[in-house]
C-alpha cells in the first residue's frame, strides 16, 4: 500500500432504522451503533449534517456526539461534515472547544460549505457566501485554538477587544479536515492547511488526481504532506457477496432517492451560484442511482461483498492513498440487525485482512 500510515477504521453513525421508528427511536438507534462500534474496536464514531428531511435529521452534531462522549468514553468522534457557513465563527469555536474539553477520544472535525439549496434558504443564507464564510470560520477557529485573548476583524466575526475563547483548547486540538467536491477544492482546502476529506462516489482516477493536487499544492506552501487522508465510503458486508450485493440493492436506492428529495437535484437549483455550478452535473445522476438497475457501478467503487472483496477494495483504496476509512451502512431504513451484522463482520473479518495486506506489502 502506498500509505505511510497503517489504515484505521470508524464508521458513521446515523439517526436511521426503521421507517417507523419516530426521531427519538432514530437518535437511540444511532446511539446503540456507537456503543457497539467501542465494543468491536472501531477508532471512532462519525457523524453528519443535515436539517429538515428524513435525509439524516441530525442538525447539531456536535451536541449529539456530547453525548456520545459521555456514553462511550474515551471513543473517538469525528464529523463528516459540519457545515461551517451556517455557523457564527465565535459560536462555532465555542462549541467545539466545549466538545474538545467535555470528551477524552481522538476528534476529527470534517468541514465543509454544504449543498442543499433548500438548507441554505431555511438558515436566510446566500449560498455565493460559502466560501468566505467556511474560510473565515476556519480561520477564526484556527486562531482561537492557540488559546491566548486575540482580536479578530471579519466580515462575520469581530472581536475588537482583546477576547479569549472559553473553555480554551490547551492540548485537546481536533484534528481538522476539508471536504472535497471536485479536483480543484482539493487546491482550495491545501491552500487553507486543511487534509482533504473524499467521498467514494468519485471514480478512483479522480480520487487520486485530487489527492496529487493536494499534495502538490500543499508542498508548495509548506505545509506537510504525510497526513491523515480519510475517506467517507458505504459499506454493505456479508458472508458472500450476492448477500452483501442483496442488501446495498435493497437500501442504497431509497438513500439516493432521499438525496434527490433533499437536494431537489431533479430541478438543478444552483444555477450559476458561484462556486456551485459544478453541482448541477455531479448531482444530475441522483435519480439514475435511485433505480437498483443502475447501480453497479456505485457498488465497485464502494465495499459491497463478502470479507475477501471488501479487504481487496479497501486495499485498492488504500493504494490510492487513503488511509482513514468511515464506513457506513447507516442509511434510510436500514435495521439494526443488518447495520450491526456489517459492523461486526467488518471488525472482526475485513480489518484483519487488510492489516495483513499492509504487512505483505
Amino acid at each position: 500500500m502506498s500509505s505511510k500510515r497503517t489504515p484505521r477504521f470508524a464508521y458513521q453513525i446515523g439517526a436511521v432504522g426503521e421507517p417507523e421508528h419516530d426521531d427519538r427511536a432514530l437518535y437511540r438507534e444511532a446511539l446503540a451503533d456507537a456503543r457497539l462500534l467501542q465494543e468491536t474496536g472501531y477508532d471512532a464514531a462519525w457523524m453528519v449534517e443535515h436539517h429538515f428531511s428524513d435525509y439524516y435529521p441530525q442538525p447539531n452534531p456536535l451536541l449529539f456526539l456530547s453525548h456520545v462522549a459521555a456514553a462511550c468514553p474515551g471513543l473517538g468522534l469525528g464529523t463528516s461534515v459540519m457545515v461551517l457557513p451556517w455557523y457564527e465563527p465565535v459560536r462555532f469555536a465555542e462549541d467545539l472547544a466545549m466538545l474538545a474539553n467535555l470528551s477524552e477520544g481522538e476528534l476529527h472535525i470534517g468541514m465543509g460549505r454544504g449543498t442543499a439549496k433548500s438548507e441554505y434558504d431555511a438558515f436566510g443564507i446566500g449560498m455565493e457566501t460559502a466560501r468566505d464564510r467556511f474560510r473565515e470560520t476556519w480561520e477564526f477557529t484556527r486562531r482561537a485554538m492557540v488559546g491566548d485573548a486575540f482580536t479578530f476583524a471579519g466580515r462575520y466575526a469581530t472581536l475588537t477587544e482583546p477576547t479569549r475563547i472559553r473553555p480554551a483548547f490547551g492540548n485537546r486540538r481536533p484534528n481538522f479536515y476539508g471536504a472535497i467536491g471536485s479536483v480543484e477544492s482539493g487546491g482550495i482546502m491545501a491552500d487553507l492547511g486543511l487534509p482533504p476529506l473524499c467521498l467514494s462516489s468519485f471514480p478512483d482516477a479522480i480520487l487520486r488526481k485530487i489527492l496529487d493536487t493536494w499534495r502538490s499544492r500543499s508542498a508548495a506552501a509548506g505545509h506537510p504532506t504525510d497526513v491523515t487522508f480519510p475517506i467517507s465510503i458505504k459499506c454493505f458486508v456479508a458472508e458472500t457477496d450476492a448477500e452483501a450485493r442483496e442488501q446495498a440493492l435493497r437500501y442504497l436506492p431509497e438513500f439516493f432517492a432521499l438525496q434527490v428529495r433533499h437536494y431537489q437535484s431533479d430541478d438543478a437549483p444552483w444555477g450559476n451560484i458561484e462556486g456551485y455550478q459544478q453541482f448541477n452535473r455531479m448531482f444530475a445522476n441522483l435519480r439514475r442511482l435511485s433505480d437498483p438497475a443502475n447501480l453497479d457501478g456505485y457498488l465497485a467503487q464502494n465495499l459491497v461483498g463478502s470479507p475477501e472483496t471488501v479487504a481487496r477494495r479497501v486495499q485498492e483504496i488504500a493504494e490510492l492513498g487513503f488511509n482513514y476509512f468511515v464506513i457506513s451502512n447507516a442509511t434510510y431504513g436500514v435495521p439494526r440487525a443488518v447495520r450491526h451484522a456489517t459492523i461486526r463482520l467488518f471488525a472482526e473479518e475485513v480489518i484483519p485482512r487488510v492489516r495483513g495486506m499492509a504487512v505483505a506489502a
